[in-house]
């Protein structure tokens, strides 16, 4: 083996990867040199081996991961004491002796410390929540839902509406679209899956109505302008701002206390990110380098002379965490077993508060993305940013551990967008096509178990989205810990026939789609291969779906769920009924249902490869979601998979 594959080996790189076909794959030596140098090893430089392996030295002397009631492993020689979390302690010579408190534990060893993760067996599940019972419920992209109020898009109390209306159908959960941090001075960067922190809220989602100030009314079109609807809701959370009580200021003063510096930081950042793009900046590298510096002068400086509008946007982070909570509560109160489940983004902008704040947890100069599957043949680059596999061993994990409890915060349950992100990144360095890219790996086992300890703690089931090119022994290490795959009926298929309900693992969430697909009713009249053939993107010709609609029906005939003539591609209403009811008789533990097949709807949230091509982020629901749900149609769907699910 060369000296570069000695050195992507050791850092982690898969020089050699199979794709989603199977096929045999080699990363080339320029694209790997490429990634290399982003991580900061230089495969010209002769010491970056040498330093590379110290730096994994030192982020294995600051943590270590292992099983509840098992021995765990440590550097030979270890001796010191260990400090249980509860507040006891043991007496450590060697490696660590059974434990059977779960939870992270320091490791005094002389002059260093270490942290020790001792995970339960599993993650909290669905029999915990919910004993004896296949549950289900909807997806829901939170602007687009509606309530009798007039807003430009919905909100989290919005959500909470939705919440309560789901329960009365019989729901045990709500899965929600990323509600992670944006830049609210820039109206064009709405995608919530590119977000400028994960640990913190989208404040346009707060409710000021909370705090006695409603939202003025809006203009409510059937797409969202963000443009304008952004910069209106900014308005209506100031003017909530500029009328709080001191009760609510005396609220507002605990909640930082408790965010801390983490807190203050973002808030200073969205004030700064507001002050440069008016003058034209896009994210923290294009400010002024004095600003670079969260600790800098420059920067304390600005806090000073700005304090009110820190002040607001920490206000904002406050009123968005009691709104969430508020819609977390009427769900449960509502009758769920779970509530809310949070959706949590693989990574975030590079140009962002996470980015400004803490550099040092990312990879820097790298994007995240994937190489040609069946969600995209040409591969894609995301265009975000996502944790350094040395950075998280360096800190003990915090970062990861505080993301995580950032979205079971007001939450049920959690959906990890692309969980094969535990395992391995398709990653690509700045300025390079997807197809420039390479796999860097990360710890697996210790990321899962600190998912179980979280999972547990907050008594919220785990989602892992492990669609597209899956490592071999990937899901079986998710079953292990009880983290539920995702099963998308489009995608359980032999040919053109679906894959009987009955075959599939009851250990999953059953799904009739997801937001990049296209919806049950646009898939049947060919809605997305017309959208697709617009925009220029890979389309299956109406011949191979014409096959595929009558293998569909076949299985819904099989199922016992259709009979009869098959419908024509202008009838999808039979269509989405079978489908409902076909994933609501699957043994899975969870049904997720997008709220567009539930109420028959033809267009998908997201295409996948656009951007501004497509009105992406903003549709809304045609109505308020208690009429939408009482619509025949609508309450006949609802009624076939609440059958299906109790039989």
């Amino acid at each position: 083996m060369s000296a570069l594959h000695d050195l992507a080996a050791a850092a982690g790189l898969q020089v050699d990867w199979t794709d989603a076909g199977g096929q045999a794959k080699r990363v080339s030596d320029e694209a790997l040199a490429d990634v290399l140098a982003a991580l900061g090893y230089a495969a010209d430089d002769d010491t970056s081996l040498d330093r590379l392996r110290a730096e994994q030295a030192d982020g294995a002397a600051a943590f270590v991961s292992g099983e509840q009631g098992q021995p765990i492993a440590l550097p030979g020689g270890s001796r010191g004491t260990l400090h249980l979390a509860s507040g006891g302690t043991i007496a450590v010579d060697g490696d660590l002796p059974p434990i059977d408190e779960p939870g992270y534990h320091r490791l005094d060893l002389g002059d260093r410390a270490m942290t020790v993760a001792v995970a339960p067996p599993r993650c909290f599940t669905v029999a915990d929540a919910a004993p004896g019972r296949r549950i289900w419920g909807p997806a829901v992209q939170i602007p687009a839902l509606r309530d009798a109020r007039d807003t430009s898009f919905g909100d989290f109390a919005t959500l909470a509406h939705t919440g309560t209306a789901f329960a009365a159908t019989g729901a045990d959960l709500v899965a929600i679209s990323p509600v992670h941090a944006l830049f609210p001075a820039d109206p064009a960067r709405y995608s919530p899956y590119a977000p400028s922190s994960r640990l913190f809220l989208n404040i346009l989602y707060a409710d000021p109505g909370l705090v006695g100030v409603p939202v003025p009314a809006e203009r409510g079109p059937a797409l969202i302008d963000w443009t304008s609807a952004i910069p209106h809701r900014l308005a209506a959370l100031r003017t909530a701002f500029d009328a709080r009580t001191d009760a609510i200021r005396d609220a507002v003063a605990r909640f930082a206390e408790i965010g801390g510096g983490e807190l203050e930081r973002h808030a200073r950042f969205d004030a700064l990110h507001a002050h440069f793009f008016a003058q034209g900046a896009h994210g923290w590298q294009d400010w002024p380098e004095r600003f670079h510096d969260p600790a800098g002068d420059a920067v304390a400086a600005f806090a000073r002379e700005h304090a009110d509008e820190v002040a607001f946007y920490l206000f904002c982070q406050w009123l968005a965490d009691l709104s969430l909570d508020e819609a977390q509560v009427a769900a449960k109160n509502g009758g769920m077993a779970l509530g809310l489940i949070a959706d949590l983004a693989v990574g975030m902008d590079a140009g962002g508060s996470h980015a400004w704040s803490r550099p040092d947890d990312l990879i820097t100069g790298l994007s995240v993305g994937a190489p040609p599957d069946i969600l995209g043949p040409e591969g894609q680059n995301w265009g975000i940013t996502g944790f350094s596999p040395q950075g998280l061993r360096r800190t003990a994990f915090e970062p990861f551990v505080a993301t995580i409890r950032a979205a079971l915060a007001h939450a049920g349950g959690i959906r990890i967008d692309h969980a094969m992100g535990l395992q391995r990144l398709w990653v690509v360095p700045d300025g390079k096509s997807a197809a420039d890219g390479a796999y860097l790996s990360y710890p697996l086992d210790d990321m899962l178990r600190i998912l179980a300890i979280e999972s547990q703690a907050a008594q919220a089931i785990v989602i892992g989205e492990d669609l597209g090119t899956v490592p071999e022994g990937f899901r079986p290490k998710l079953d292990d810990r009880h983290v539920l795959g995702m099963r998308v009926m489009p995608f359980e298929a032999d040919g053109d026939r679906l894959k009987p309900p009955a075959n599939y693992s009851p250990q999953a969430a059953a799904m009739t789609g997801t937001h990049d697909l296209p919806t049950i009713a646009g898939w049947w009249r060919g809605r997305d291969i017309a959208v697709k053939r617009d925009l220029g993107l890979f389309t299956p010709d109406e011949e191979e779906r014409a096959r595929a609609r009558a293998g569909w029906w076949d299985s819904f005939v099989a199922a016992g769920l259709a009979d009869g003539v098959q419908p024509s591609p202008d009838e999808p209403a039979p269509v989405v009924a079978a489908a409902l009811a076909f994933v609501g008789l699957t043994p899975c533990e969870v049904a997720i249902l997008p709220l567009e097949d539930i109420a028959g709807l033809v267009e998908q949230p997201n295409v996948p490869g656009t951007t501004t091509e497509h009105p992406n982020w903003r549709r809304r629901m045609p109505a308020d979601t208690p009429a939408m749900l009482a619509e025949p149609a609508t309450a006949a769907n609802l009624a076939l998979l609440e059958k299906a699910r109790t039989r």
